[in-house]
């Protein structure tokens, strides 16, 4: 069998390695636009901030890796069209310009995401930088040199990351979203608002419901908002989100309506001969059982790894996911899964929220630290949706923990007697997970 990989950052180099180390004999040829492969731009934001020193430790695997394996990996090659219905693409050699075509019996795309470029005047500007790929950080990195000042214009988790990165290397930074809190997608009011006190302890201006409409060049650039401010600085870097890129198959398999593939529980999209995996396709978000568009690495790398089983047949199915995530801030530990109160209620759910807020282990040892934990849950079926946990603590395998239980159906009864280890070094009798459930059941009983 013959398999084509279009694309290979995370999905794909896992689709690779699983197709090659479990069926060696498999003919699979890779053809990738960039020279690299397997960037984790996750680690920009630590190089950026000093506290990794090379960009390129950033990159887990490369070109010779899947060769090792049996691959034909062709870089610097862009796919130009794939026709779906005689199963052949043409494909251009970037460097000598010469345009082949190539044929397969199953096809990978996993041509992951591209950073999206916002309706503002002004983004063609040299000092307006984008942050994803290799390529990107270096050009961001090398220009903040020279920069003493550099605006953020969103503060998703790229952006809040970009901010401590320089706040912490002396930069002077103003961070500027257009909603009413940072972090939307991630965690409740009041968790913003902790972490925006954060970033202002260490200088950061942030600035709150304002959607910028232009950035006007100068000897410094005026970034101005629909509010009607205007802002300064010396470098803008732009992180207003993902869009998949799947332009290649618009028209030949079935696409949400922001353009990623739709596939099944064993990554086949609406043709059974094209799978999909990681930033370029959707996934099952089990907290409400929708399909969304969530790209994170760690989901490219289980689908692309499922995409590697399953051309072989129907193997094994994909899990879903609870989004989780997290980031180290200032010292402290920031990990969340499932859904924010407020995207639970959107949703049309009964739901409901507990605020924990004590120390992680018992007061009587050396040194100990607060958490605060936002539990989510369902009222009506006492379900766990989601949690966010804040501490200088370690707490992101906390999060792990949590969703567990979401993907398990798992209710605050469950979770609050759940057992879990004692040891002072770690924590109480009952761990803060369990305490966190047990005050959820008291507020739900009326005790």
């Amino acid at each position: 069998m013959k398999v084509i990989v279009v694309g290979c950052t995370h999905a794909g180099t896992a689709a690779v390695e699983q197709i090659l180390q479990k069926h060696p004999e498999t003919d699979v040829t890779v053809y990738e636009r960039e020279d690299n492969i397997a960037f984790l731009s996750c680690g920009i934001a630590l190089y950026l901030g000093r506290i990794v020193n090379n960009l390129e430790d950033m990159f887990y695997a490369d070109p010779t890796t899947l060769e090792g394996y049996g691959a034909k990996v062709h870089m610097k090659h862009n796919v130009l069209k794939i026709d779906s219905k005689n199963k052949k693409i043409i494909v251009q050699d970037l460097q000598t310009q010469e345009i082949t075509e190539d044929t397969y019996d199953k096809l990978i795309m996993s041509t992951g995401s591209e950073v999206g470029i916002p309706p503002i005047g002004g983004m063609d500007n040299p000092r307006v930088l984008l942050c994803k790929s290799y390529a990107q950080a270096k050009k961001i990195y090398e220009s903040a040199l020279n920069y003493p000042s550099i605006a953020i214009v969103g503060a998703g988790y790229v952006g809040v990351e970009l901010a401590e990165s320089y706040a912490n290397t002396v930069h002077e930074v103003t961070l500027i979203q257009s909603r009413e809190q940072i972090l939307n997608n991630y965690v409740d009011d009041g968790l913003s608002e902790t972490i925006i006190e954060k970033l202002k302890e260490h200088d950061v201006k942030v600035r709150l419901g304002e959607r910028v409409a232009e950035i006007v060049d100068g000897d410094q650039l005026t970034i101005k908002t629909k509010a009607g401010n205007a802002y300064k600085a010396d470098l803008v870097i732009v992180c207003t989100g993902f869009f998949a890129n799947t332009d290649l198959l618009r028209g030949q398999v079935q696409m949400d309506g922001y353009g990623a593939l739709l596939v099944n529980d064993y990554m086949q999209t609406s043709d059974p001969d094209i799978y999909g995996a990681g930033d370029s396709c959707v996934v099952k978000f089990n907290p409400t059982g929708e399909i969304k568009y969530i790209p994170l690495a760690t989901q490219a790398v289980r689908q692309g790894t499922l995409a590697g089983i399953n051309v072989f047949g129907d193997i094994r199915k994909y899990m879903g996911t609870q989004a989780t995530t997290g980031m180290e801030i200032f010292g402290y530990t920031l990990a969340e899964t499932g859904l924010t109160l407020k995207k639970a209620l959107a949703s049309g759910m009964n739901a409901d929220m507990v605020v924990y807020h004590d120390y992680y282990r018992p007061t009587y040892m050396p040194t100990t630290d607060m958490l605060t934990i936002y539990l989510i849950y369902d009222k009506d079926t006492r379900r766990v949706l989601g949690a966010q946990l804040f501490s200088k603590h370690e707490v992101a395998q906390s999060a792990n923990a949590i969703s567990i239980c979401i993907q398990n159906n798992n209710t605050i009864d469950d979770l609050a007697y759940v057992d879990m280890l004692f040891q002072p070094n770690y924590d109480n009798p009952f761990n803060y997970l369990n305490l966190v459930a047990q005050q959820a059941i008291a507020k739900e009983d009326g005790e």
